[in-house]
């Protein structure tokens, strides 16, 4: 704790003050109608003494909630000054999985300042609930901030063995108290701006639109703006009669990689740096065409290039691959191969690998933190870790997911849908987890659901004669949200269903459920019984359908991509 001190005493004053100055000031809000008292108010947070110590002795929920987000927005710059600095100052002296780390958190922090900044001007005019889209829109940004700082603070520990001066509380004890603001940010938006959830099944019957019924045989009818005959056709064909603007993706421009030279660009991360910066979507799309290849590249799509989508020549043909683990002095977050946090991302028939091996434990093929990306007839290749879903909404359909330990992992809310999940072979004396859900707060919005998809041996497993222990998931974090419906699980799946993390680590809190599965692996019968387990009805299972879970009917149209709204 000595260095924790001593570290703040070297570091600027005025790196500290300079972020109030640029934060709206607590002065300019005051007490409006139906005050109450932070007693009554902190009653509906995880910690109500912290709250109360963090709030005025006035005001009432939207007051409350207002000046919880402003000090929120004022200790995440803070932080993020105090990581750039400590970079700064301190990196010659750092060993390099230290230093990652940090860059991690820098990026994150960053995160967190314009998620915050969003949600306060959402939130700095309005005194009773917000509409459904914008009460999502505002939770699942206050959700990612948890899910930030929770990876920060991760990838921090898992330093501190190799260089105790990061590990040691310099940066876990502001990390710990500013995840207690947030989450007492999260519980007051969800007390005074959120709607009560409307039944679910009012949506349904769903019934796909136009848009939805074009995108046929990995085939997506695109409407071009200036762009040749040849190249259209090189992309997708026509699906569908008739030049009604509404049965296409608006496309505003399109660029093609390709490695022998015929395209616009040989690397697909030269083609990334083409496309424009924060545009809206009212142009449509721009998209990256990537021909048959193999290549070799660490792409990261930046939180700037907004509607980007990318479309290969098919699953094995074309090929994103890159081999850094952990054992390798990466962090979970940056091993990965193929990385995006720009909103409304969409890609298409493309694979994504990480040939790091089973030994190198911990080793990414894609991370998402994408808010309203979506992904269809990928594939997704690794052993640990292999997909990523790292915060905010998310949408995956037709893809394969090949994997060993916790393959599908993160905190976004996240929908699987008409996918397969392949089980490999794991390393002697391993068992397989396909899911570890990283839920820390009651309050966020996230979890992971499995919906009519297919769980079967990768052929290494099916063909190996040895027996291996595979789970549906277990809880990486305290709050783990998965649920499993109408999906057909081969027999590798264990008749227990579900293993544990450490112990009886969030076996009570956590929340796992099946509905309507197939199957000789889907027997609920020999299940844990965990206070945590369920075995859910219709209506329960309606929760986690694209249309509820991820308000899918706001944002998936315009992708052209194929999706059920709601149970099939």
């Amino acid at each position: 704790m000595m260095a924790y001190k001593s570290f703040y005493l070297v570091f600027p004053i005025a790196l500290l003050i300079l972020p109030f100055f640029n934060s709206p000031s607590f002065a300019q809000i005051t007490p409006t109608i139906n005050p109450v008292s932070p007693d009554r108010i902190c009653k509906f947070t995880r910690d109500p003494l912290y709250c109360k110590s963090v709030l005025p002795n006035w005001g009432n929920v939207y007051d409350y909630g207002r000046i919880s987000v402003q000090k929120s927005l004022w200790q995440s710059r803070i932080f993020f000054s105090l990581i750039e600095y400590y970079l700064r100052t301190q990196s010659r002296s750092l060993k390099t999985p230290a230093i990652r780390a940090l860059q991690d958190c820098k990026f994150l922090a960053s995160l967190n300042t314009d998620f915050l900044t969003s949600s306060y001007q959402t939130l700095s005019n309005a005194n009773q609930t917000l509409p459904e889209s914008r009460a999502g829109d505002a939770q699942t940004l206050l959700s990612a901030i948890l899910t930030n700082q929770q990876t920060c603070l991760d990838g921090i520990r898992a330093t501190a063995p190799s260089d105790w001066r990061v590990g040691n509380g310099a940066f876990t004890v502001p990390l710990s108290n500013d995840t207690k603001l947030f989450s007492v940010s999260l519980a007051l938006f969800m007390k005074g701006w959120v709607p009560e959830r409307k039944n679910s099944t009012a949506r349904w019957p769903w019934q796909p639109t136009k848009v939805q019924q074009l995108f046929l045989n990995g085939k997506l009818p695109l409407k071009m703006s200036n762009q040749t005959r040849e190249i259209y056709e090189r992309v997708c064909r026509r699906r569908s009669s008739g030049d009604d603007s509404e049965n296409y993706v608006l496309v505003s421009d399109i660029v093609v990689v390709s490695q022998d030279g015929s395209g616009n660009f040989s690397t697909i991360n030269d083609a990334v740096a083409a496309a424009p910066n924060n545009t809206d979507g009212t142009n449509g799309y721009f998209l990256i065409y990537v021909t048959a290849g193999v290549y070799e590249e660490y792409v990261s799509i930046a939180k700037n290039k907004m509607f980007l989508m990318m479309i290969g020549d098919g699953i094995n043909q074309t090929i994103i691959t890159g081999n850094r683990s952990v054992v390798d002095g990466w962090t979970t977050f940056n091993s990965a191969t193929f990385a995006v946090v720009a909103p409304n991302f969409v890609a298409v028939d493309i694979t994504f690998r990480n040939t790091a091996g089973a030994a190198k434990q911990q080793a990414v093929a894609l991370r998402s933190g994408a808010d309203l990306s979506t992904f269809y007839s990928c594939s997704f290749e690794g052993y640990q870790d292999t997909l990523y879903t790292h915060s905010l909404r998310q949408f995956y359909r037709e893809c394969d997911v090949y994997g060993t330990v916790d393959f599908i992992f993160g905190n976004a809310a996240v929908v699987l849908q008409n996918c397969n999940m392949y089980p490999r072979l794991p390393m002697a004396g391993q068992f397989n987890t396909i899911t570890a859900q990283g839920r820390t707060d009651p309050n966020q919005n996230t979890g992971t659901s499995i919906h009519n998809c297919t769980i079967r041996a990768a052929d290494d497993l099916a063909s190996s004669n040895i027996t291996v222990q595979t789970y549906l998931g277990r809880p990486w974090k305290e709050y783990s949200r998965t649920v499993y419906m109408q999906s057909f699980m081969d027999g590798l799946i264990s008749p227990a269903g579900w293993s544990i993390w450490s112990g009886d680590f969030a076996l009570n809190t956590s929340y796992y459920a099946e509905y309507g599965n197939s199957g000789p692996g889907s027997n609920t019968s020999n299940r844990v019984t965990w206070p945590g387990y369920h075995v859910i009805n219709a209506t329960d299972a309606g929760n986690f359908t694209v249309s509820a879970f991820l308000l899918g009917d706001d944002w998936l149209p315009q992708t052209g991509v194929p999706y059920t709204g709601g149970l099939i």
